[in-house]
């Protein structure tokens, strides 16, 4: 029997009280059903030492910082300065936010979201880190913010939970970003987005949790955890035309890509390329 793949949860939150009583074993399922990295996504600024004292507990576990666009609002004075300095004072950072516009629930005001945006993408143009990306029924907003803030100089970065339109992930592919897929790609509903992600190179593709949200089948409707991207992969293989072995080493060597801060265990040797 040829070994487990190597996997990672490139986005899940466990800071957020789901985990609370069970950080622990959370981590050690994860480890047992392959994961060899996860990374904590920063929601709020000024609870990002909540965020650090995880990444600091767990060696496999790192995080980013970052204002979600829904506390775009509560956090209107975060600069690219403060991110880029959070950002190298520690090496468990290794990306910046989770930021962008969510018009969908529109929790803080559309022009608080979109300062933020491009706040975070300044920070992430300094430091070299991957911006993340959260949209939701802002596609041409989004794609418009991405361009032209590429045009004033070069970043990178990730669309995580990918759930928008072709013509969105298209572009963000030019301009070299990565779409990430949790586990709405596995739901009866997403035959659009699995046509998308059919299209999609598969360089470009990362898989995510976004735990504890959007759990895959079996597990629908429960808490969502970092093992259960297990389930995310064996779809986006199906979809892709790929062994589950393959889609996990693509996906693997992706997000050592991009979130190239990380350093990938000893014992791994993945081609960058």
């Amino acid at each position: 029997m040829s070994p487990q793949p190597p996997l990672v949860d490139s986005h899940c939150h466990l800071d957020f009280p789901d985990f609370a009583e069970e950080l622990d074993e959370v981590v050690a399922r994860a480890r047992r059903a392959g994961l060899v990295r996860m990374v904590t996504i920063g929601t709020r600024v000024r609870r990002f030492d909540e965020i650090l004292a995880i990444a600091r507990r767990f060696d496999d576990v790192y995080c980013t910082v970052g204002t979600h666009p829904h506390n775009a609002g509560e956090e209107p004075d975060v600069t690219a300065d403060q991110l880029v300095a959070i950002a190298e004072a520690h090496p468990e950072v290794v990306g910046i936010g989770e930021c962008g516009l969510d018009y969908f629930y529109d929790n803080s005001p559309r022009e608080a979201q979109v300062a933020g945006f491009r706040t975070h993408i300044e920070a992430a143009r300094r430091t070299g880190l991957p911006v993340i990306v959260h949209t939701r029924d802002a596609d041409e907003d989004t794609w418009k913010i991405l361009e032209s803030c590429y045009a004033e100089g070069p970043f990178t970065g990730v669309l995580h939970c990918f759930s928008s339109g072709r013509e969105l992930a298209m572009r963000a592919v030019k301009l070299g970003l990565y779409v990430s897929l949790s586990g709405i790609v596995t739901f009866k509903k997403s035959e659009e987005l699995r046509a998308i992600v059919a299209d999609l190179p598969a360089d470009r593709l990362l898989v995510e949790t976004d735990a504890p949200y959007l759990a895959p089948p079996p597990y629908r409707g429960k808490r969502n955890e970092p093992a259960y991207v297990v389930h995310t992969h064996e779809v986006v293989a199906g979809v892709k035309g790929l062994s589950v072995a393959e889609s996990a080493e693509q996906t693997t060597r992706n997000f050592f890509r991009l979130f190239s801060k990380v350093p990938p265990p000893g014992h791994l040797a993945l081609d960058a390329a």
